[in-house]
């Protein structure tokens, strides 16, 4: 048995792998590096009843990876590039290669997989920190899931200025209700479920054009999106609709949230 541990800003994620298959998965938040890591160690083991002599070995990556040493509780410990994690478990859970990775996750980075190696395309500071930074000043909570509420009753006329608003005609292939710019309009009468759509619209749009481009850079169809931002309903319809505009498919593979730390598990 192998466990990968992601160690992110926010949270930390944990899989345990067993002859090439996923078994166990367990996510944990936590202040420092070394409590992340022998945390989400502890759970998946405790709360599954793993002896500690059936773990092989521990691979660790994220941004707290290299606090890390090189045993965890007198078991081997590697380290794992976060680039390469991605690009691992992105191609093993999409079944994929040759293929452009979006991990969504506090920022947001683009990675290219395939036969020729993993590399790191580019990437954006946009991402989940992004919404829930902004609905920390302009929303009453900061709350994910109270935000993501918020939205669900939410009006984009409201907050964006859209094509419509400045133009009878279509532009190439943007029609009326497409965004002229991201929190371009905020009427005085745009509620709180109004802004929050306008964030989570903002991020995902963002998200959804650099993927484009960097499909259409390597010549593919496809973007395999993964990370903690794989798993939002409403930036799902966001891309659907830039998907729409741009011919691109956006896939969500399962368990696409435990991506990096399924990578790291299985690097060697």
């Amino acid at each position: 048995m192998i466990i990968g541990i992601d160690i992110g800003s926010t949270t930390t994620k944990a899989v345990s792998i067993e002859d090439g298959k996923i078994t166990r998965k367990v996510v944990i938040k936590a202040s420092d590096a070394i409590t992340a890591a022998t945390g989400a160690f502890g759970k998946i083991v405790i709360e599954n009843g793993i002896k500690i002599d059936a773990i092989k070995r521990i691979e660790i990556t994220g941004a707290g990876a290299s606090q890390i040493g090189d045993n965890i509780f007198g078991i081997p410990t590697g380290r794992v590039s976060e680039i390469e994690a991605i690009g691992i478990g992105g191609m093993f859970l999409s079944g994929m290669s040759n293929i452009i990775i979006t991990n969504i996750g506090t920022g947001t980075v683009i990675i290219e997989a395939g036969e020729r190696g993993i590399f790191h395309f580019g990437g954006t500071g946009v991402g989940g920190g992004t919404i829930l930074g902004l609905a920390k000043k302009l929303l009453p909570t900061a709350g994910f899931g109270d935000i993501m509420e918020l939205a669900k009753n939410g009006k984009l006329n409201q907050v964006d200025l859209l094509l419509g608003d400045i133009t009878d005609t279509s532009i190439s292939f943007l029609n009326g209700e497409s965004t002229a710019a991201n929190f371009g309009k905020m009427l005085d009468t745009a509620t709180h479920g109004d802004i929050a759509l306008a964030i989570i619209n903002m991020v995902y749009q963002v998200i959804g054009v650099l993927s484009v481009f960097a499909a259409r850079a390597k010549n593919t169809d496809r973007v395999i999106v993964t990370g903690n931002g794989s798993d939002n309903c409403i930036g799902q319809k966001i891309l659907a609709d830039i998907s729409a505009m741009y011919g691109i498919n956006f896939i969500y593979p399962e368990f696409a949230e435990y991506t990096t730390a399924i990578g790291a598990a299985l690097k060697n």
